[in-house]
């Protein structure tokens, strides 16, 4: 069977992908599949950088508020959903354009994975520790599979988050210990022909840039947005613990500052761009990378390279 032609753009917050996108949906005639974990919600817009309409500019989006805030949204969930966008997409004649930077969601949409072959998976478990390394740190995991199988955390590094999750996703689904497979290996097989843009740029630069757009989501009404989310009092759904709305708890109980509410979205805003660099790299072969922050020149070879792509399917 003959694979559907799809392009992707990720990269951490910050980096350009949002223009990039509308900018190749306009000339190669795309439709554009969010794969951001936080856009789905309603109502939630300045926080998760949404594209306004305007800056939209009439292109469909896609996976952009589907639930309320105090429904959850796992990883099958937008998998199901965006395999079944990119067919509606093509079946119009269409490009389907995958933008996003939420690893596990893009992965899951894009591969057919399996852990070791035997139906050791559970993806709605792996997204819950995606998220509590986002929230914790990968200490914090390593910590639980150390506890759990101290062969298996010997043998990966702290770092690791990936194979840490995996560890512990292997037990959690066949209750035996990770250490004890022999020859584990992971086979990913694409689902589509894909080209795939990951988009970069050097990190003090890509911090300065992170630290200037959580001021104008201030300026936005940021503080506003985030309020709101508060008083539907919903601290245990999966909304409410996004990067830009968990911070401001402590300056709504009177216990920290708006200096130190921005200050903190600013670091737990680097540290989880750091951590998508590190995923994508690992989990996405045959990435194009491009740094259109510092060489905004090269946007030109870039669309040539997606137009030679598209026109050799």
């Amino acid at each position: 069977m003959t694979k559907l032609p799809i392009i992707v753009i990720v990269g951490p917050t910050a980096v350009g992908k949002t223009s990039l996108s509308i900018a190749l949906a306009k000339q190669f005639n795309g439709e554009i599949i969010s794969g951001d974990s936080m856009q789905i919600y309603k109502k939630l817009n300045i926080g998760t950088a949404k594209a306004s309409l305007t800056e939209q500019a009439g292109i469909p989006h896609y996976l952009i508020d589907e639930v309320e805030v105090s429904e959850s949204y796992t990883v099958s969930d937008f998998q199901k959903r965006g395999r079944q966008l990119i067919q509606d997409i093509s079946a119009k004649g269409k490009t389907p354009i995958i933008v996003g930077g939420t690893g596990l969601y893009i992965e899951s949409l894009l591969y057919d994975i399996s852990l070791g072959g035997s139906g050791e998976n559970d993806l709605i478990f792996r997204a819950q520790k995606e998220m509590e390394a986002a929230e914790h740190g990968s200490h914090y995991l390593w910590e639980e599979l150390r506890q759990l199988d101290p062969t298996a955390a010997e043998k990966i590094h702290v770092n690791n988050v990936r194979r840490i999750i995996r560890a512990l996703e292997v037990y959690h689904v066949t209750g035996q210990l990770f250490s004890s497979y022999q020859n584990e290996r992971e086979m990913k097989e694409p689902l589509y022909n894909m080209k795939v843009i990951g988009l970069t740029t050097e990190r003090n630069i890509l911090y300065d840039r992170i630290n200037e757009r959580v001021h104008l989501m201030i300026e936005q009404g940021l503080e506003s947005e985030a309020r709101w989310l508060a008083e539907q009092q919903l601290q245990n759904a999966q909304a409410a613990r996004g990067i830009g709305y968990k911070e401001w708890q402590p300056y709504f109980e009177g216990r920290a500052s708006l200096d130190e509410v921005i200050a903190a979205i600013q670091q737990n805003s680097r540290r989880y761009a750091k951590r998508q660099l590190t995923w994508f790299r690992n989990r996405l072969p045959d990435i194009s990378w491009w740094d259109l922050v510092k060489q905004p020149e090269s946007k030109k070879e870039l669309v040539e390279e997606v137009q030679q792509f598209l026109q050799g399917q």
